[in-house]
């Protein structure tokens, strides 16, 4: 048995390098993001990755990355870029998700933009997916909005859409989601955290 002790570095040497290798992959685990990139990322799994506040037993309010039960179609491994947050009026630090958004002119305004919506795939097929989840077609509700903003959003108020956000609970028990995105390529950025 005096192979035993070189065992144990050599193994140690393989659970780190294994480590490493999956690092060096772009393997992403929405539960190990930190908090500032969680909101807009893709896991490896496909599902989005969501922000999550609870609060702690001494009054604090923490924030934890989730996996959620929402899929993204064509897309995966995807950290979103600092440059579409910006283009398309997102908020990083955004807890859960929710249709509240589609009621705002100016957040319509800047996802509808050009530099966002043919650019920021990510985000597009995010928000197109909130909106047909309220009855609402993302592009008809773009191109309204180029018309005429504050009509655009009286016409989805009225629709019945845009109710409100859903409960972390809602989110996470519900069946996995996917509807189609807009017709665009879907390239995906780098994934270094």
């Amino acid at each position: 048995m005096s192979s035993s002790p070189m065992k144990l570095p050599f193994i140690l040497l393989l659970f780190t390098s294994s480590l490493l290798l999956q690092g060096t992959l772009g393997v992403i685990i929405c539960e190990n993001l930190p908090k500032e990139v969680c909101a807009f990322s893709v896991a490896s799994s496909g599902k989005r990755c969501v922000l999550e506040n609870f609060p702690t037993q001494d009054g604090r309010v923490e924030y934890q990355c989730r996996t959620s039960s929402v899929s993204v179609e064509r897309m995966a491994e995807y950290i979103e870029t600092d440059e579409c947050v910006r283009a398309c009026g997102v908020d990083r630090l955004s807890v859960g998700i929710s249709s509240d958004a589609l009621l705002d002119p100016e957040s319509i305004s800047k996802v509808c933009s050009p530099i966002c919506y043919q650019n920021c795939p990510n985000i597009v097929d995010l928000y197109f997916n909130l909106a047909m989840g309220e009855g609402v077609y993302l592009p008809e509700l773009c191109e309204k909005q180029k018309e005429n903003p504050h009509r655009a959003i009286i016409e989805l108020m009225s629709s019945g859409a845009a109710d409100g956000p859903i409960s972390s609970t809602e989110f996470f028990s519900s069946s996995s989601s996917v509807a189609a995105a807009p017709a665009s390529s879907f390239a995906a950025a780098p994934t270094s955290v």
